[in-house]
């Protein structure tokens, strides 16, 4: 080889190596709050570092970050309510629960809790004294207290998007508790979100997948297990949206411990570009939140 044509590859060599560095240095890295199941919540820094624990008092499956990063979480029995402690595990606010079992809760912009109570099912707004400002009955013909209910929102009609879990239900009522829109067929459904484009992202649970529907109930959208085998898609539970509109997804990894991830980000085009499948942090993991 001449000499001329050994720099030529050197330099290409390096030029390769440098792009490559520069492809690592820009990889996406994210803050999260996690909730293993049944009673941690972790957070884990950009580089993958655990920088937080709390245990809670009862089974626990989501929670909520404020910006001064107190955390707020459910309880789902013995006690039954919901708790905000801050980082040095003071807790500031503890409501308790007549119900069997509470899982799922939602901060609202007026400083109340929405709190999803099972046994009978409803949605209880708490204020920060405590205090219950109003309830609506949701609809379930699940008996059993403990899978009639997961994630619920309120959204920013009033209304109340909610989550049946073993109906496979997602059901939206008006304050009064008048049922206007739902999706059935989707079993162990864990959270959905109405878009800024009126459509309904929903965590299909055991279906393994995401669907985005339209009000008048079209998929226009979905990612499911064949589309990232690698993953080893589970059970779908937590959604988030991200600021660029990427959409961060749980996976809980129960029965499949140690295999794939427990959450990625996927963009609109099904390009997963970021997951966390950390084994030894966490095992299975119910809801993920990243920290933008």
């Amino acid at each position: 080889m001449s000499g001329c044509r050994k720099v030529l590859l050197g330099s290409l060599i390096l030029l390769f190596i440098g792009i490559q560095l520069s492809v690592a240095a820009e990889a996406i890295k994210h803050r999260l709050i996690l909730c293993e199941y049944p009673q941690r919540i972790i957070e884990v820094s950009a580089e993958g570092k655990l920088t937080w624990e709390h245990q809670t008092p009862s089974v626990m499956v989501m929670c909520e970050v404020f910006t001064n990063g107190d955390i707020l979480y459910a309880c789902g029995g013995s006690p039954s309510g919901a708790q905000r402690v801050n980082r040095d595990h003071k807790v500031l606010w503890n409501y308790v629960s007549s119900c069997p079992q509470v899982m799922a809760l939602s901060a609202l912009p007026n400083g109340n809790v929405l709190l999803g109570e099972q046994g009978p099912c409803r949605a209880v707004e708490v204020t920060a004294s405590g205090q219950v400002a109003h309830t609506v009955d949701l609809i379930t013909s699940e008996k059993e207290f403990h899978r009639q209910l997961r994630h619920l929102h309120q959204l920013a009609d009033g209304h109340i998007l909610a989550c049946h879990e073993m109906e496979g239900a997602v059901r939206e009522y008006t304050s009064d508790g008048k049922m206007v829109w739902e999706y059935l067929g989707v079993p162990s459904v864990f959270e959905a979100l109405r878009l800024k484009n009126g459509n309904t992202l929903i965590a299909c649970g055991t279906q393994k997948r995401v669907i985005e529907v339209s009000p008048e109930k079209k998929i226009v959208w979905q990612f499911g297990a064949e589309d990232a085998p690698e993953l080893n898609l589970t059970w779908i539970t937590s959604l988030q949206q991200l600021k660029n509109g990427n959409f961060v997804i749980g996976n809980f990894l129960r029965g499949q411990e140690g295999k794939g991830a427990h959450a990625f980000e996927v963009t609109r085009e099904k390009k997963v570009v970021w997951t966390f499948a950390d084994h030894h942090l966490a095992k299975t993991v119910t809801e993920v939140r990243v920290l933008e």
